[in-house]
């Protein structure tokens, strides 16, 4: 089942049971997705693959937990708990994260297939990091186990 399908199924199912916030994270993650639909019409796409929801969906958790941290400063824990709620939802969709033994094991593979020895050839290991695993990795920890391996 398309992660679009999967959407649709679980707005339903949130629906019957009446979980308003459920509901309410599934609609904000449709109207997000068709934003991404309506942009992508100049080039000639009607509707984005996969990986563009993937990616549109990592940056909603990313931009959730910036807000949790805002809010945890100002003592808002209320606000801070609906964003919590909003993340839990939007990870069910997402693929399962490479841990950080699995993320060094990747890295020594992708070092290893590029060939690179110098920190200066970084971005080579990067693509080759994003095109085969863009989806299972948390970039933001990636970059610093690349840079210790080319070190």
């Amino acid at each position: 089942m398309s992660l679009r399908e999967r959407f649709k199924e679980e707005l339903k199912t949130a629906m019957k049971a009446k979980e308003t916030g459920k509901v309410a994270t599934l609609r904000m993650i449709g109207a997000k997705l068709k934003d991404l639909d309506i942009n992508a019409r100049p080039k000639g796409i009607d509707q984005v693959g996969e990986d563009e929801i993937i990616t549109m969906l990592k940056s909603m958790v990313k931009s959730r937990r910036e807000s949790m941290e805002m809010y945890q400063k100002a003592n808002r824990q209320d606000l801070v708990e609906k964003e919590q709620g909003e993340i839990t939802i939007i990870e069910t969709f997402l693929p399962a994260q490479l841990n950080e033994d699995q993320m060094r094991d990747v890295v020594d593979e992708a070092v290893e297939k590029t060939g690179v020895s110098s920190i200066k050839e970084m971005g080579k290991v990067m693509g080759y990091l994003k095109e085969n695993y863009g989806s299972v990795l948390d970039f933001s920890k990636v970059n610093g186990l690349v840079k210790a391996k080319l070190s």
